[in-house]
C-alpha cells in the first residue's frame, strides 16, 4: 500500500479492518492493461522453493471475507508465506486474528503515514503490546508519504521516528512506505542504521514497492535494506523500474504483491491484485534478468528469510497455528 490516494470522502465500508470513517487508501501505481486477458500462472517444478509475498493486505475489504480461498489459491500457485502488514491501531487485531487463522500468514504491526493524521500518542503504546507478541515479523507498514495534499509532515516524521525506535527496542525489521520522501526517509534511517556504533547491529528491513532512483536504491542497499518489487515492474512503460529490477544485485530484491493494490499489467482493468499472482509477477523479474524462474524463487525467498528471519516459523499448509 504505497502509492495510494485518499478517497474523496470517508467510505462507510470498512477497509483493512479499519472502522467506517477512516480514509480508504486507493492505488494509483498505474492502470492495468485493460485487455481483459489473464495470463496463465507459471508452474514451478516439483520440489521447487516456494515464493514469499513480503507485503499483502490480506485483511482488505476488497477481498470480501474470502481469505481462506485466497490463501489456498496462493499455496497452490507456489506462494509459501504471506506477510500481512497493518496500517493503524484500528486493524492491529484484525491482522492478528487473520494470521492466527492461517499459519503461513505472518503479521506486521505499524501505523501507516497516511493514517497518522488520526493516530494518537496512545496508539504507540498499543503498538508496543502487539510488537511484543512472538509471531510478529516486522514493524510495518510505516514510513513517509509527501504526495497527498494536505499532509502534516512533522506529524508523519514524529510517528515514523517513534516507530523506528520501537523497531530497535524489539529487535525487529521494518516495512517502509515511501512516496516522494526517499531522501527524508534515508535521513531518518541513517540516524538508526548508519555506519559504526551500536546502530550497525540493528535489523533493517524492506523498502516496500521501491520506486526511487538508482543512487537511492544503492543507499538503501548500503544500509542493509532489501527492495520490494511487485506489480509495477510488469508494466513495459515502467522503464526505470524495470532497469533497476534487471540490474540491481539479486540479493537486494524481495517480491511482493501489495494486494489488493498495485495490480500487475496482466490483469483486467480494475481487478484486485492477489497473492496467487506473485509467481507471474516473479516471471517478469526472471525475464528481465534472463534467469530461470526457479532461481528467482530461490534467491528472493532466501532474501526475504534473511531480512525477516521470523518467517522461518510460518508456512502455508502447516496444520499448527502461528508460533
Amino acid at each position: 500500500m504505497t502509492k495510494s490516494t485518499l478517497s474523496p470522502s470517508p467510505s462507510p465500508v470498512p477497509a483493512r479492518g479499519i472502522p467506517a470513517g477512516f480514509p480508504l487508501l486507493r492505488s494509483d501505481h498505474g492502470e492495468t492493461s485493460g485487455r481483459g486477458e489473464l495470463f496463465p500462472l507459471p508452474i514451478l517444478g516439483e520440489g521447487s522453493v516456494q515464493f514469499i509475498d513480503t507485503h499483502c493486505h490480506l485483511d482488505a475489504a476488497e477481498f470480501g471475507g474470502n481469505q481462506a480461498t485466497l490463501v489456498e489459491a496462493a499455496q497452490a500457485a507456489g506462494v509459501g508465506r504471506i506477510v500481512v502488514p497493518s496500517v493503524a491501531h484500528a486493524n492491529f487485531e484484525a491482522v492478528r486474528e487473520l494470521c492466527g487463522q492461517f499459519p503461513g500468514c505472518a503479521p506486521a504491526y505499524g501505523i501507516h503515514p497516511m493514517y497518522t493524521s488520526a493516530a494518537m500518542p496512545g496508539d504507540l503504546d498499543a503498538l508496543r503490546e502487539y510488537l511484543a507478541q512472538p509471531d510478529t515479523v516486522a514493524v510495518g507498514e510505516i514510513g513517509l508519504d509527501f504526495f497527498i495534499e494536505p499532509h502534516d509532515r512533522a506529524r508523519q516524521e514524529y510517528f515514523f521516528a517513534a516507530q523506528l525506535k520501537l523497531a530497535r527496542e524489539f529487535d525487529l525489521p521494518v516495512l517502509l512506505h515511501i512516496r516522494r520522501a526517499q531522501d527524508t526517509v534515508l535521513k531518518h534511517l541513517r540516524q538508526f542504521y548508519g555506519s559504526g556504533g551500536p546502530s550497525a547491529k540493528l535489523r533493517t528491513g524492506i523498502a516496500h514497492a521501491f520506486s526511487g532512483s538508482r543512487s537511492q536504491a544503492e543507499e538503501f542497499i548500503g544500509l542493509g535494506f532489501k527492495l520490494g518489487f511487485g506489480g509495477a515492474m510488469t508494466y513495459p512503460r515502467a522503464t526505470r523500474l524495470r532497469e533497476l529490477a534487471a540490474t540491481l544485485p539479486l540479493n537486494s530484491i524481495v517480491l511482493e504483491t501489495d494486494a489488493p493494490d498495485i495490480a500487475p499489467d496482466f490483469l483486467e482493468r480494475g481487478a484486485p491484485n492477489k497473492p496467487e499472482y506473485l509467481p507471474r509477477i516473479a516471471l517478469t523479474l526472471a525475464e528481465l534478468r534472463g534467469m530461470p524462474l526457479d532461481e528467482i524463487a530461490a534467491a528472493t525467498t532466501a532474501n526475504a528469510l534473511t531480512i525477516l528471519p521470523a518467517l522461518h516459523n510460518s508456512q502455508l499448509g502447516n496444520t499448527c497455528t502461528n508460533s
